[in-house]
């Protein structure tokens, strides 16, 4: 049979690989060479489809027709690198793709098979990628590459061998051709310990462990002699050394711990420990420091490499190391009285150390030395020393008693929100903007573009912002579920045909913009006022007469000043047209709170006296806000036993007045459930945020559930945001500052920190106080964890705003100490550090009853330490 172009896709598409194979095999080679072209151009032409719509999958087959068909390794690893093959590698059989390129004898094979290999990535090997490339590149004879996608598809490859196949991982390691050549650069290449497995198949039990397969396979392998030992042994410390996330760093630790260093190949690394003790994560340095005292009890290890290790580690954040140090050092101290003084001066690092029990720690080691030294250097030593311990250490060393600082200054106050920028100039900086809204959305990104598009759709070249649409496709799609971005979608096609939008062919609940009808239909989310008002302006591009926004806002934070709306207004009662309605209100509902009516004095318009008549009643009102207590659980009446705990507390916001816009009843209502569950809330806080930039209290409501959901992160933006933005302080606005405290991510809490310095910069009135009510409610009832919460109060401490973090702790001890809730002897501490700094000599309810109870537990220390911070 002869080879042709047709026969060749007859069997890509109806008979499958085998046959594919076998036709090749069989031809001669110059009519394998004429079917290049033909092959490269219906490839090329293939839509998404065809690739299954065939009786077969294509891509086994189209592979072995490029490796037995193209001319040279740059037009074979051009096709065979396409998007729409390359992640379909693994499913070119190996042995019929062997079978091909033996029968051609390839000169190029090599090449060919380095060009596939550099594209490669790891994850290409859970689809046989890998397996595909590397016998290609076996086959060649070819140099292997150590780059990251190979040897970490080497790793991954054999984890899937052993998963799919149930076999030891040790057994595949083992056979592994690549064993002598891939495995040192395991050790060399940043990154692959991602790549070691997570979980190993144990044969005994059947099923799977939670260690990673990787240590246990190579240790193995270097008690059967397969490996030397000093080899890997040194690959490994040196691995641990170089450092990378300690996640990757993992694999290495358990091989450390499974080759089990002798003293005399610990000996040979201490040097190398004692650059991981410093730095190191906690797991690591913990090896690296049992490592090292094992040599020092063999008295192998210098005392002047124990004294350097030390002093950095001491101030390390996780205790057990540092105590462990401290109870290391006292025992050197021991057995080198000539060096007391030496090894007390290194003791004294652990001063700067941030928790009040390790710098007492180091300051009773100290002092149980102490005897017949002279210690005029702990003077100075001790300036980092926080609550009761400066007078101790001043007392050991003889200086003056330390004087107490003043309440510390004001923060400098917050610095202006920004000006919007510049409006869009041209059609090409639209299409730009446009471009980066869809990639990342923004008030400024929206508003610009809505703005915009308005002022240049009548653009003589709208060339670029029609390529933008045809690129974009389903991002701007009416049907999409993100409704702003459907809307947009909407009025940029109606721009560029220049007719009516689509709204009404969408299918979408905009009917009530479309038909003019009010109010308008926040469904349950006040954040869909922008998806409206795009929808709005949609829907009027087309008509003669202006839609300019007059809701655009003067500053990122989403205010509108008011002679910048006033001078819109003039401008539109002189070319004779109205603002948009839901525009209009929008509009109005950015302006500065307190603006005088006399403002507006001058607008004859609809839209002028109805401003004049907005300002004149004040803007909008604050609603009236109230907490709740949501239980956990609902209460049948069978129920047996006690009730459920409360699962969260959240907020309602009532109107007192009806509503003169129409979407105020809809922004400023919001009802809450008897039991925990769904609540209504904002989808994108910071939208409403923007939407509302003088009345904050009403955004933090609606944003509440969110931010009291400890599992989920949150947007580190909306709290600062509000903070920053004006309205009262209330119930809501101190919630989201509590839970936010004690949330579980760091990025939620570094905004807590940020909120809480602006709140405390703009001296809020009583904020810290309300905080601390809630902080200490919400730790009593175990709703969020208080040593959460004691690292951003100790960041607002240590950034100046001690006084508001003291307001913060004395309200919430009264109520914790009832509670002797977890975490509670952290929050002691602090106090303890804050109160000297803003001289602080309140009456803690409770705290003497606690103080005075007998005991040797942390919590009892605690406040034995802060009740004689309050009273000296």
């Amino acid at each position: 049979m002869n080879l042709t172009g047709e026969v060749l896709r007859d069997h890509i598409g109806q008979a499958g690989p085998d046959a594919v194979a076998a036709v090749l095999v069989a031809a001669a080679e110059p009519e394998r060479v004429a079917l290049a072209a033909g092959l490269e151009a219906f490839l090329k032409s293939m839509e998404p489809e065809d690739w299954w719509r065939s009786r077969h999958d294509p891509t086994g087959g189209l592979g072995l027709a490029v490796l037995g068909t193209m001319p040279t390794a740059a037009r074979a690893a051009a096709l065979l690198n396409r998007r729409d093959m390359r992640d379909k590698w693994g499913r070119i059989p190996v042995a019929q793709a062997l079978s091909v390129v033996r029968a051609r004898e390839l000169p190029w094979l090599g090449d060919l098979a380095g060009r596939l290999v550099t594209r490669l990535r790891p994850e290409d090997a859970w689809q046989g990628g890998w397996s595909f490339a590397a016998a290609l590149l076996t086959e060649s004879g070819a140099a292997v590459p150590m780059t990251e996608g190979f040897v970490g598809g080497w790793l991954l490859d054999l984890e899937q061998q052993d998963s799919r196949r149930r076999t030891a991982f040790v057994d595949r390691l083992r056979e592994t051709p690549h064993l002598d050549t891939l495995l040192p650069a395991v050790f060399e290449i940043d990154g692959l310990g991602a790549h070691l497995g997570t979980m190993v198949w144990d044969m005994e039990s059947g099923g799977w462990t939670g260690r990673p397969a990787f240590p246990a396979a190579v240790a193995q392998l270097v008690a059967e002699g397969r490996l030397d030992r000093a080899t890997v042994l040194a690959a490994t410390v040196d691995r641990l050394v170089r450092g990378d996330r300690p996640a990757f760093l993992r694999p290495f630790a358990l091989l450390h711990d499974e080759l089990a260093p002798t003293l005399d190949e610990q000996t040979g690394h201490a040097t190398d420990y004692a650059q991981l003790l410093p730095d190191a994560p906690s797991t690591i340095a913990g090896t690296a420091q049992r490592a090292l005292r094992a040599v020092d009890d063999a008295g192998r290890l210098e005392l002047d490499t124990l004294l350097d290790v030390s002093r950095p580690t001491l101030v390390r954040k996780e205790k057990t190391l540092v105590k462990t140090q401290l109870t290391w050092l006292d025992k050197v101290v021991r057995r080198e009285p000539g060096r007391t003084g030496d090894i007390l001066e290194t003791v004294a690092a652990a001063f700067d150390h941030p928790a009040l029990d390790i710098q007492e720690r180091a300051l009773v080691l100290i002092e149980k030395h102490a005897r017949g030294l002279d210690l005029s250097w702990l003077a100075d030593a001790a300036a980092g020393l926080g609550g009761d311990l400066p007078v101790r250490a001043a007392r050991l060393s003889g200086a003056p008693a330390p004087v107490v600082p003043g309440v510390p200054a004001a923060l400098p106050p917050p610095s202006a929100p920004a000006a919007l920028p510049e409006p869009i100039g041209s059609v090409t900086e639209l299409a730009e903007e446009v471009t980066a809204l869809l990639h990342e959305e923004t008030l400024v990104g929206w508003e610009r573009v809505l703005a915009g598009l308005v002022a240049l759709r009548a653009a003589d070249d709208l060339s670029p912002l029609r390529h933008v649409a045809d690129r974009a496709g389903e991002a701007l799609s009416p049907h999409g579920w993100n409704e702003r971005r459907a809307a947009l979608g909407v009025a940029i096609r109606g721009v560029l045909r220049g007719g009516p939008s689509e709204l009404r062919e969408t299918g979408r609940a905009w009917r009530r913009i479309v038909d003019g009808l009010r109010p308008p239909d926040l469904t349950g989310d006040p954040t869909r006022l922008l998806a409206l008002r795009i929808a709005e302006v949609a829907e009027r591009l087309h008509q003669a007469s202006a839609v300019v926004p007059v809701a655009t806002p003067t500053h990122v934070n989403g205010n509108l000043d008011a002679a910048v709306l006033v001078e819109r207004l003039r401008r539109a009662e002189a070319q004779g047209w109205e603002p948009l309605p839901l525009d209009f209100e929008q509009a109005l509902l950015r302006l500065p709170r307190g603006t005088a009516p006399a403002i507006a004095d001058g607008l004859t318009s609809a839209a002028g006296r109805r401003l004049a008549e907005w300002l004149a009643g004040g803007g909008l009102p604050d609603p009236a806000s109230s907490r709740v207590r949501q239980p956990a659980g609902k209460v049948h009446s069978w129920h047996v036993g006690p009730p459920p705990g409360i699962g969260r507390v959240l907020v309602t916001l009532d109107p007192v007045r009806a509503g003169v816009l129409s979407v105020e009843d809809q922004l400023v209502t919001l009802t809450r459930r008897t039991t925990m569950g769904y609540d209504s809330e904002v989808s994108e806080p910071v939208t409403l945020a923007t939407a509302l930039p003088h009345h904050r209290e009403i955004v933090a409501a609606w944003a509440l559930p969110g931010l009291a959901d400890q599992d989920e992160r949150g947007d580190p933006v909306v709290l600062p945001l509000l903070a920053e933005n004006d309205g009262p302080f209330g119930p809501a606005m101190s919630l989201a500052v509590a839970y936010s405290l004690g949330a579980r991510h760091e990025s939620d809490r570094a905004a807590a920190v940020d909120a809480f310095l602006a709140l405390a910069a703009r001296g809020t009135s009583g904020f810290g106080a309300a905080v601390g009510g809630d902080l200490g409610e919400l730790g009593a009832l175990g709703l969020v964890k208080l040593n959460r919460a004691v690292l951003p109060l100790t960041d607002a401490h240590r950034a100046g705003a001690s006084a508001a973090v003291w307001e913060v702790l004395a309200a919430a001890l009264p109520l914790l100490l009832l509670a002797a809730p977890r975490g509670l002897p952290d929050l002691l501490e602090l106090a303890s550090l804050v109160a000297p700094a803003v001289g602080a000599h309140d009456e803690i309810s409770g705290l003497v009853e606690l103080a005075a109870r007998k005991g040797g537990s942390r919590m009892l220390k605690e406040a034995r330490r802060l009740q004689a911070v309050l009273t000296a």
